[in-house]
């Protein structure tokens, strides 16, 4: 009788024995704290410069020059005073020499090199000729009425074969058309503003005026996988802006604000 008991004690322990070690496994045990992911570095190694318009697109034109060629002189000095400034970082230019590039083969370049920051130098225009002063441009819709600087910037897709095929219908010429670049992710907008904002602030610095930051629907940059902007370094129709960017002084003051914004945005995003 009491081998019978004894029998039946040790098959409820048996059997009830690993239902109690979980029960106080759960209540009693807390779950180790995950491990913190460490957030994804962020590097400057590669930065593509586009010296706008070349080749049969001249750009804006001046009295003594044209947009296309300032626009290559301070993109290949700029190129140079980045890798004496800041040693480890790669330049790569969308040309080296008077040649026209559809815009989206421009920022598809610095996609395929998997370019950290896409820098786009022209040269602006406007009607009078008494404007003066920089700004800089990142993609964005803002509102379709104000387009002027994405308007004249795109007029470059006319002269490129099949664009309408090229940017998904895209007609320069139509500001309603401007809703197409606005529809793009840009997943880098706030990085951009953030570039932008500090090559105006250098350009302050050295006493130009300041145009601001503006959004608009650009070819050039809509397709960006990278912190890209595009700077309007001063006036062609302005005499005395053109001489600026015209002499090696001028260019030199252009290249050096644009190394400090370039320097200082690495150092706020690496980590």
């Amino acid at each position: 009788m009491k081998s019978d008991l004894n029998i039946r004690k040790r098959k409820f322990i048996f059997f009830l024995a690993p239902a109690i070690l979980l029960f106080m496994v759960l209540t009693s045990a807390t779950p180790p704290e995950p491990h913190p992911v460490p957030p994804q570095s962020y590097q400057i190694r590669t930065i593509v410069i586009d010296p706008g318009h070349g080749g049969r697109d001249s750009g804006a034109k001046g009295s003594r020059s044209l947009e296309k060629n300032i626009a290559l002189e301070v993109a290949l000095k700029l190129g140079k005073e980045i890798e004496r400034q800041l040693p480890g970082v790669r330049v790569m230019f969308t040309r080296r020499t008077d040649e026209f590039i559809d815009l989206y083969k421009r920022i598809r370049m610095a996609n395929a090199a998997k370019a950290d920051i896409f820098i786009s130098i022209h040269c602006n225009s406007a009607p009078g000729g008494s404007s003066r002063g920089t700004e800089t441009i990142v993609s964005g819709s803002h509102r379709l009425g104000e387009q002027t600087a994405a308007i004249r910037e795109n007029a470059s897709l006319l002269l490129e074969e099949n664009y309408k095929e090229n940017y998904q219908g895209f007609d320069p010429k139509d500001p309603e058309s401007y809703i197409i670049f606005s529809l793009m992710k840009n997943q880098y907008r706030e990085k951009s503003i953030k570039l932008a904002n500090l090559m105006q602030q250098e350009y302050v610095k050295s006493g130009r005026v300041s145009r601001g930051i503006l959004e608009q629907g650009l070819a050039v940059l809509a397709e960006a996988g990278m912190p890209a902007v595009l700077t309007e370094i001063g006036f062609m129709n302005n005499r005395t802006e053109e001489a600026f960017m015209l002499s090696d002084e001028g260019q030199e003051e252009i290249v050096q604000n644009l190394v400090a914004a370039i320097s200082a945005f690495k150092k706020s995003v690496e980590r």
